[in-house]
């Protein structure tokens, strides 16, 4: 079981795929086939899980991989 303090380690990078590509999440959304409330979720980091098919309708919309989209953030120091 994953450690309490991992929780929020990892980042979506959405907002700058977004602004790299010049699409708005409304555009993504219809692409995905998902609203934009749930994206919105995704891009600000409070999404709890994603589906493997809505990463990969994501990756496919955005020409990205999921590494991409998602990053690890190291951890914080203890001391």
């Amino acid at each position: 079981m994953p450690a309490d303090d991992d929780d929020g380690r990892v980042h979506c990078r959405l907002d700058e795929l977004l602004a790299e590509r010049g699409m708005t999440l409304a555009r993504l959304a219809e692409l995905v086939g998902v609203t934009v409330v749930n994206l919105s979720v995704l891009k600000n980091d409070r999404a709890r899980a994603i589906r493997f098919s809505t990463l990969t309708a994501i990756c496919d919309a955005l020409d990205c991989t999921p590494g991409d989209l998602l990053v690890v953030t190291p951890r914080s120091d203890p001391s």
